[in-house]
């Protein structure tokens, strides 16, 4: 066989392929193939969607215990004909290269994602349009002045609007090619664009702001100034190699054991993470993701009160994930991961380094200078750091996974890039300031807004029968039993049914959630465990009547808890688009499913909520929202007295005599 013969074969999967594995691009082909032999597959058909169909839980741990057959590898595929409208949810069989599931997606519960060939087409209807001419004109602009951004919708259920897809165009003005468009908002304006027919419902012109005219362009040498003197490099290297073992998606680093993958809506995902302890692998988590993001806008002026967008599931944030680059994005001994997806056309796409992993020192594990003994014992603390960025229009979202020595598991969602901008009407006649927007440059506003992240956390600690008990510190009054007033104590409440779930953080009692195992205890009896440690922010600030409300109601509460379906992936129901809500949560938890003893999956809302700040422009300095689930009795004692000590310039921290540790 030639190079070119070699070339042209067609790829095939391989037949051992493990069942949590990402699709690889053999597995692409094989899917585009089947899909492609249907009766009505049109050369208008295209892929919105193409992701694992994992094995149901019970199956897969089945076969990992010796118990059950290999489950068969299957893709989830929605098809969307742009020339027709019509969208299909489909389950294919790698196995037997068949479609095994095919359903209408009629619109009732959502819409699949706009594709960016059909927004480069709203794009140009626009710029022909008569009405959005005129509009422009009036400002002294034409379509060429201007960037236009076709945006999601949401669903207020108008009647012009009912059973299309729908999505709403702003405009940026642009002095130049290379001029940063969100510098210069053309507010007051917008259109509202039904992407299926390719037809202009309505314009929308309010009112006519001034453009703000002062540059953006952060990677200007004439914005960003003289350069910053003094600063030394850093270098961080592992002379020895890094700790951790590879073998395809598999990962051994200290204690743990788990296998990542890569999936083109919730971008990097855990699964089957266990913890070696006395050489017995307990599993703690079996699948954990970012399985849905709302960024809803505080902005209720008629151009915007509609600004709330799904990145995962209105816009598939994965097919926007970075290369990342050593030096820049990843220093030290790193590990890279391909991502691969298919494209609109189902073809293959690789993005190289997709998914960056190293390990990072982390100051002090634990430390003790006895005053009775005179012993000095000191150990490092290191963690393992798995992580992918990707771009969303004007934000950078870097998510990355945190396993530590400790037995912590810790989520950290990074935000970066540039602010979604308005004009900034300026202060009222009573010297009042805007409500709802920062003033960030001249005349630039900053509507206020959330990014509120929905992490989808498949338990299973020592087991799946599992129960989530709410924890509060209490005060204990004065009493014959606490006459000084110094007792407090904890509560401990169960969280029984699915619909009684809905939990909200409370800083001030302390409150976190545990997911302890009702069959396994460590030695001392107690039921072994892991701890979620939520962050205590705002949830969605919208009012409960408001649409998204309804749309985004996992964002409304801190904590749901579920039975375990395999059919319940994503937070905010499968069809986010244009969805008129009640999807995911609301319907997950409405048949009120007992929770104590079962195979529990906790939904988990964590976020910012953003006022934005001067400091936020022209480009947005990182800010960080994270959780962490912590061992409770989870082990018989601190499983990490065994861990080395720590050697600096030959000598042994807490041998006596002058340490040359540094920055413990």
């Amino acid at each position: 066989m030639t190079v070119d013969e070699k070339a042209a074969a067609p790829r095939r999967p391989a037949a051992d392929m493990h069942p949590l594995a990402s699709l690889t691009s053999a597995e692409y082909d094989v899917i585009r193939g089947i899909v492609g032999d249907l009766p009505d597959f049109t050369e208008s058909t295209r892929f919105p969607y193409v992701g694992l169909e994992e094995p149901v839980k019970a199956d897969y741990l089945a076969w990992e215990a010796g118990n059950g057959p290999l489950p068969d590898r299957r893709a989830r595929v929605w098809l969307l004909d742009v020339g027709t409208g019509s969208s299909r949810d489909l389950v294919v069989s790698l196995a037997s290269r068949s479609v095994i599931r095919s359903v209408v997606v009629d619109g009732s519960e959502g819409r699949l994602p706009v594709l960016d060939s059909e927004l480069g087409a709203s794009i140009a209807l626009l710029a022909e349009d008569a009405g959005w001419k005129k509009a422009l004109a009036t400002r002294n602009l034409v379509p060429a002045d201007v960037s236009v951004i076709p945006l999601p919708a949401g669903n207020f259920g108008y009647e012009d609007e009912e059973g299309k897809r729908i999505v709403r165009c702003l405009a940026f003005k642009q002095n130049y090619q290379q001029d940063h468009p969100w510098a210069h908002p053309v507010d007051g304006l917008s259109a509202y664009v039904d992407i299926d027919a390719n037809t202009l419902l309505k314009i929308l012109d309010v009112h006519e702001f001034a453009v703000p005219v002062e540059s953006g362009n952060y990677d200007d040498p004439e914005v960003q100034g003289p350069p910053l003197q003094g600063l030394k490099p850093i270098k961080i290297t592992q002379p020895e190699g890094a700790s951790f073992s590879v073998d395809g998606e598999q990962i051994t680093w200290a204690n743990w054991k788990l296998r990542i993958s890569f999936d083109v809506r919730e971008g990097l995902v855990l699964h089957q993470v266990k913890f070696a302890d006395q050489g017995v692998d307990r599993p703690v988590l079996y699948r954990g993701s970012v399985s849905e993001m709302v960024v809803p806008y505080g902005d209720p002026s008629p151009n915007r009160f509609w600004q709330n967008y799904f990145d995962a599931g209105e816009i598939i944030y994965g097919r926007f994930t970075n290369s990342l680059a050593l030096g820049c994005d990843c220093v030290g001994e790193i590990r890279y991961f391909d991502g691969v997806f298919a494209d609109e056309t189902g073809v293959p796409r690789v993005i190289p380094n997709a998914i960056c992993m190293h390990e990072e020192d982390y100051g002090s594990l634990w430390k003790h200078t006895d005053p009775f003994t005179g012993a000095k014992e000191v150990r490092r603390a290191r963690r393992l750091v798995i992580s992918f960025f990707t771009n969303v229009g004007n934000y950078d979202y870097g998510f990355f996974w945190y396993l530590y020595l400790d037995g912590t598991i810790e989520c950290e969602a990074k935000l970066t890039g540039i602010l979604f901008t308005s004009a900034y009407p300026g202060d009222s006649d009573n010297g009042e300031k805007y409500p709802y927007a920062s003033e960030v440059a001249p005349g630039l506003g900053a509507p206020y807004h959330q990014h509120l992240f929905g992490a989808r956390l498949d338990m299973n600690v020592d087991g799946t029968p599992n129960v989530v008990n709410e924890i509060d510190a209490v005060r204990i009054p004065v009493s014959p039993a606490n006459p000084h007033g110094n007792g407090f104590t904890k509560s401990v409440t169960p969280i029984v049914s699915e619909r009684v779930s809905g939990r909200v953080a409370d800083g001030s009692k302390g409150r976190v959630w545990q997911i302890a195992s009702t069959t396994a205890t460590n030695s001392l009896g107690h039921p072994t465990s892991y701890v979620l440690h939520p962050a205590d922010g705002p949830t969605l600030m919208a009012d409960p009547s408001a649409s998204v409300s309804s749309r985004a109601a996992f964002a409304t509460k801190h904590l749901f808890v579920t039975q375990y379906d395999p059919a319940e992936r994503y937070a905010a129901g499968d069809f986010v688009t244009n969805s008129p809500g009640g999807q995911g949560i609301p319907a997950f938890i409405s048949g009120d499913a007992p929770l104590v003893g079962k195979d529990l999956v906790l939904w988990h809302t964590f976020g910012l909520t953003h006022f934005p700040r001067a400091e936020d422009w022209p480009i947005m300095p990182m800010d960080y929202a994270k959780f962490s689930l912590r061992p409770y009795n989870f082990f018989d004692r601190n499983p990490t007295l065994n861990v080395p000590r720590p050697t600096a310039t030959g000598d042994h921290c807490g041998d006596g005599g002058e340490s040359h540790c540094h920055n413990p």
